[in-house]
């Protein structure tokens, strides 16, 4: 009696026994989400994915890095897909795309795959995020994703007797830091503690350094500013507190055997090719001055003129629209009203500097020489903005850089405590909005297949 798990990339794995072939958030591209290289370095043969046979296929939640509809589509579409998130818009997405037997999960309601069991589990974020415990003939395992676990369920996975494995998100990412570098807190690079105090009380046999398998681009300074967690530093907390827990790394296309008498390794996925050193670590620079925007501008292709146009036109129009159509800013920072200075700079760092006085619901084009101080800065790859209109961009790869700024004394005192995604730009391109990572990835899926 045996389950083989075996590591396809980041959040992905296949689940594998004589009866069942289930894959959780499969991903098959490498980059993956635009900007996330897989680290360490890997090559899918992609002729060999499109072959593989599986029972059923799991989705923990609607993120780009789990649910890539490049990913899904080279899989066979009678294959049933369950999936978690409250959107039943995504479900028609994958409708669209051709799989035929979509089903929406519940959470703390199994499915039965063949000889295995899974039940999704609430994450802390229940709009969002869920959490999978696996069942197979008495082994017991709980993959975390990439979630932060509620208490409650932290109290309900007690309850559900000992735990042979657990996969857990290992890597603190700094996503809103690289985004307001100069004004981030000092950084940990240690594990949360109540993380700590979880793993405690799972108490697993094995622990698994799960998500976080990639670094941005070679040249991103993203690289040793986003990612604290050395795998090596988990080990040694997890080793410090569970002395009996065996913290297991799964690089990608590495498989395991989990049975009664332990693990052992097994065959690795064959359409996995390993580039270089596997046994990769992360390296964190706390003293790392970031490069400025403009310089990192000139990294991103030029924009035509008309896709130059409809980003500037938006700036000028569609950015006010969209700002006066939404409820006004949560923070009370913007119960004043504040001007707000956007510059987005194009393939050779050129700015082009747009300013605004922002006030409850309403937005208004000011002019440069106005005499009111400025009290919120937005830097942006032109590209980006454009990439994010019109092709689905996610924050995490738009290289924002906010209020990296020296105001004046008196904005710097009431600004401290504002909210970083309280920040205009973000607020316009990113709320209310649902799924246009996967929109874009559709129509670029029909354009080359002339639909």
């Amino acid at each position: 009696m045996s389950l083989k798990i075996s590591r396809i990339l980041h959040a992905g794995y296949i689940f594998e026994t004589g009866a069942a072939k289930i894959a959780f958030d499969p991903i098959f591209e490498n980059p993956f989400s635009r900007n996330c290289h897989a680290y360490p370095s890997i090559e899918f043969d992609l002729k060999e994915v499109s072959k593989l046979k599986l029972s059923a296929i799991f989705i923990s939640h609607y993120h780009d890095d789990h649910c890539s509809m490049e990913s899904l589509n080279l899989l066979d579409k009678e294959t049933p897909l369950y999936m978690f998130c409250v959107h039943e818009e995504m479900f028609s997405l994958i409708r669209e795309l051709g799989f035929r037997n979509v089903f929406s999960l519940s959470l703390n309601e199994s499915v039965q795959i063949g000889d295995i069991e899974i039940i999704p589990r609430r994450a802390l974020d229940q709009d969002v995020d869920s959490l999978f415990q696996i069942k197979h003939q008495g082994f017991n395992i709980l993959n975390v994703v990439d979630s932060w676990i509620d208490y409650s369920t932290l109290d309900l996975l007690k309850k559900e007797g000992s735990w042979d494995m657990v996969l857990w998100p290992f890597q603190t990412m700094r996503e809103l830091d690289v985004i307001a570098p100069s004004r981030a807190p000092e950084v940990s690079r240690s594990l949360p503690p109540e993380w700590i105090e979880q793993i405690k009380e799972l108490n697993p046999k094995y622990i698994v350094p799960s998500s976080c398998q990639f670094q941005l681009e070679p040249w991103s300074w993203y690289n040793q500013a986003f990612f604290p967690i050395t795998y090596k530093q988990f080990q040694k907390e997890i080793s410090d507190v569970l002395q009996d827990t065996e913290t297991v790394r799964l690089n990608p296309g590495v498989s395991i055997e989990l049975c009664k008498s332990g693990i052992k390794h097994s065959e690795p996925l064959r359409w996995i090719k390993p580039i270089g050193e596997q046994n990769v670590d992360y390296k964190f620079d706390p003293s790392l001055i970031p490069p400025p925007t403009a310089e990192i501008a000139r990294k991103f292709p030029k924009l035509s003129d008309t896709e130059k146009r409809v980003v500037l036109e938006y700036c000028r129009k569609g950015l006010i629209e969209k700002f006066e159509s939404m409820d006004p800013p949560q923070d009370d920072y913007f119960l004043k009203a504040r001007r707000w200075r956007l510059t987005l700079f194009d393939h050779d760092g050129k700015a082009f500097d747009f300013h605004y006085l922002l006030k409850d619901s309403t937005a208004e084009i000011l002019e440069e020489s106005s005499q009111i101080p400025v009290a919120w800065v937005t830097e942006v790859p032109l590209f980006k903005v454009y990439a994010a209109l019109e092709l689905g961009e996610s924050l995490t790869s738009m290289y924002v850089r906010i209020n990296d700024f020296r105001f004046t004394a008196k904005i710097e005192e009431e600004i401290q405590y504002a909210d970083i995604v309280e920040d205009p730009l973000i607020r316009c391109l990113f709320n209310d909005v649902f799924g246009s990572y996967q929109k874009a990835q559709i129509q670029e899926i029909r354009r080359r297949n002339n639909l």
